[in-house]
């Protein structure tokens, strides 16, 4: 795969990803939904402080420390990447490390700059955030929090059978987690690894295969974990 086509993917998977919460952002306040195709797809509009799909971690400075890991991981996946097309990997694992890339870079945005450049919106104001406002961001840089906005209860208002131990009775639904574009693209890349891992290193021993895709969807598993 050349340089240019994965530079090109990654760029549109970027562009929309930030092209959608910049309008979910500019016409939906904090809280908001609103259904796209029934009850189990919905544009629910949630700001994250923290991980990936909602999770959080330490605080203000547990913040920054997950931005700067993200800066990390964008900067090392830039050598990385370009490493793989130099020494011709198979397209497919190109094109997966690119989607996780690619998933780094869109929520590395939102955490380094979507606290200058917006205003606070408000679920008790029914405020809407201002793109650029006089007065500022609502917080500084690397203290952004990433836009989240795809929903999908496909399974709603369950109860877990009672004879199930330790959760029998507990409310259930499924799918629960709230994420972006750019969540689904870093999922997607270490999904597809994990299942074509055989094909992408077919022309190396089983071992190291097996090592090879081990070793780079642990550390995967640590940047989705922060992003």
């Amino acid at each position: 795969m050349k340089g240019r086509t994965i530079f090109i993917i990654i760029s549109l998977i970027v562009l929309a990803d930030q092209a959608l919460k910049v309008y979910i952002k500019t016409n939906y306040y904090v809280g908001e939904s609103h259904s796209v195709i029934g009850q189990w797809f919905r544009l629910y509009f949630i700001e994250n402080e923290g991980m990936a799909y909602g999770w959080k971690f330490g605080g203000e400075w547990g913040k920054m420390i997950l931005t700067l890991f993200r800066m990390g991981a964008v900067i090392f996946g830039v050598f990385y990447i370009r490493d793989l097309i130099k020494k011709k990997y198979n397209k497919g694992f190109i094109l997966c490390v690119g989607l996780i890339f690619a998933g780094a870079l869109g929520n590395l945005i939102d955490s380094m700059f979507y606290g200058l450049i917006f205003d606070a919106s408000s679920m008790e104001t029914f405020n809407v955030a201002r793109m650029f406002p006089p007065g500022g961001g609502y917080a500084g840089f690397l203290h952004g929090n990433v836009v989240d906005m795809f929903y999908f209860p496909i399974i709603r208002d369950a109860v877990i059978p009672a004879w199930i131990p330790f959760w029998g009775g507990e409310d259930f639904e499924f799918f629960r987690p709230i994420f972006n574009l750019a969540d689904a693209s870093i999922s997607t890349g270490i999904i597809a690894i994990l299942v074509f891992q055989k094909r992408f290193f077919k022309n190396e021993p089983k071992k190291k295969i097996e090592s090879k895709a081990a070793e780079f969807v642990l550390q995967d598993e640590n940047t989705v974990s922060s992003l």
